[in-house]
């Protein structure tokens, strides 16, 4: 059984809009107060839906963040062997941590790590830090590495 959610009375539409674009932090917590009181007519429903699909993208910003760090660091460890170290051996576990943590948090990342198009974007922001902080050269246009070998604790750090 679906409820269904009347229109908004006229102009309760840019009231609506007003709160989310004034405040969103106390936008979220009345469109919660109303959801809890079964308000649903009172509801925005855009800017809910706009918010949950932002959630989703924001998991996969952060996984992707998390294995730029990785791979930048996997480049270090591979191209810069006299500089492998315990604080680049930390790195790289702490990295690999996170991300199996954000996995198991978030299951259905998983299919975003293995999209290719979504490792290009990973693998050129891997490059762009490992440049900047390294000044290396000649580094691979694509990641060597698959995304399980990078995120295997045993690979290349042991």
């Amino acid at each position: 059984m679906t409820t269904q959610i009347a229109d908004p009375p006229p102009g309760k539409n840019r009231e609506r809009q007003a709160a989310y674009d004034d405040d969103v932090i106390l936008w979220a917590e009345e469109q919660a107060r109303l959801l809890r009181a079964g308000r649903f007519a009172e509801l925005d429903i855009e800017h809910i839906a706009d918010e949950i699909e932002d959630a989703g993208k924001s998991e996969k910003r952060e996984l992707a963040s998390r294995i730029a760090v990785l791979l930048a660091h996997l480049i270090k460890w591979q191209f810069q062997p006299a500089r492998r170290g315990s604080s680049l051996r930390k790195t790289i576990s702490l990295q690999r941590r996170q991300v199996e943590a954000a996995l198991k948090a978030t299951p259905s990342l998983k299919v975003t790590l293995r999209d290719p198009n979504w490792q290009l974007v990973a693998w050129g922001d891997a490059l762009l830090q490992a440049i900047r902080e390294t000044g290396l050269e000649d580094l691979p246009e694509a990641c060597p590495w698959s995304m399980d070998d990078a995120r295997n604790p045993d690979f290349w750090t042991d």
